[in-house]
């Protein structure tokens, strides 16, 4: 950018003289208004080039009344966070998505359960226009939150919330098709001839988790509780599970597991027991996020769901409504994205 003229910052109002229009037509330019010619929105542009002028945000957020940030919160602590793949494809995805749109992106994090009083003050405070907010649990008070601030938020996951007369219609989200995602994953463990087919589950207070042990119980309605154990969406919980399912049916001879993390620890206890995979017991994960299924011993057939598209997905519906406002339109329904096998060496 080139640098001013003088030593000093230049003004709207420099950039008024250089292009030869008034003060008011600058404001509209630089603040995205309507009504001004091309040739003279042109003109604007060039001077602001010319003097490197930056807009001041705070006079900016004064005359669009918008910050020019979003909130993107995750309800999980941050050793979670910052090690499962699946939240930074999501937030890559929103990120690319805001960029597009010049605005900001504001990370907040939930380590426990006092934080979300510093949230709910945070978004009252009048900091970013919208939220984006994945990974709820059924008890998450997020929700309420966004509510009574009459925050525009989106949400990534099917709700799992109970919400007020009216309210479940309003409630924008995004989420894969998780319970055909799993049917599809113990379909192809049956296809190749598995017929002891375990699940390891992630927490049931997210709808993701849900949906998927679902999928596995349509697919396998006779399958007893002995052949579901928790794994919480790590791969030291998938290790766990493993472990349990291995001490109560040895005969196990095909595992879904409801995350490609949980998956791998399963990986790891089946060679720590000797058994070979696939051919002792095959494995099947959930997600495709790299680089887990790739790189895992042996290379993990999985249940892929597009992550980051999700993410952008997200961003874009939240876009959508802080650009038209809400007055007199319907709210954005929600998005339910398809999922595919992709097969490997585990299954």
């Amino acid at each position: 950018m080139p640098e001013p003229r003088s030593g000093s910052r230049p003004t709207l109002e420099a950039v008024a003289a250089l292009a030869g229009v008034s003060r008011a037509t600058v404001s509209r330019v630089v603040n995205g208004g309507d009504g001004v010619r091309p040739h003279l929105a042109d003109r604007v542009r060039t001077a602001i080039q010319e003097l490197g002028y930056i807009p001041n945000h705070a006079a900016r957020t004064l005359v669009t009344r918008r910050t020019g940030a979003v909130a993107v919160i995750i309800p999980e602590p941050e050793a979670r966070v910052f090690s499962d793949p699946f939240f930074s494809r999501q937030i890559r995805g929103i990120s690319k998505e805001l960029t597009a749109h010049d605005t900001q992106l504001v990370l907040l994090l939930v380590e426990d359960h006092g934080d979300y009083e510093r949230i709910e003050r945070y978004l009252a405070g009048g900091h970013v226009d919208g939220a984006l907010a994945f990974s709820l649990h059924t008890d998450d008070p997020l929700p309420a939150i966004a509510g009574r601030l009459g925050m525009p938020t989106v949400y990534g996951g099917r709700p799992g919330w109970t919400a007020g007369p009216g309210e479940q219609d309003r409630v924008t989200y995004v989420d894969a098709d998780n319970r055909e995602g799993a049917r599809d994953a113990v379909r192809h463990l049956l296809a190749q001839g598995r017929r002891r087919i375990a699940h390891i589950c992630g927490p049931l207070d997210q709808t993701s988790a849900a949906d998927r042990l679902s999928g596995y119980r349509d697919v396998l309605p006779a399958a007893g509780q002995e052949l579901v154990a928790p794994g919480d969406f790590t791969a030291a919980g998938g290790a766990r599970a493993m472990a349990e399912l291995l001490d109560r049916d040895p005969s196990i001879d095909g595992v879904f597991a409801g995350n490609d993390l949980m998956a791998t620890g399963a990986l790891r206890v089946l060679r720590e027991r000797g058994r070979t995979v696939p051919g002792d017991v095959a494995v099947v994960g959930f997600d495709d996020a790299e680089p887990v299924a790739e790189s895992a011993d042996p290379p993990l057939t999985t249940v892929r769901q597009d992550i980051e598209g999700m993410g952008r997905m997200m961003a874009r519906l939240l876009m959508e409504r802080l650009g038209g406002g809400h007055e007199g339109r319907s709210v954005p329904g929600p998005v339910i994205t398809e999922t595919a096998l992709v097969r490997r060496a585990s299954a």
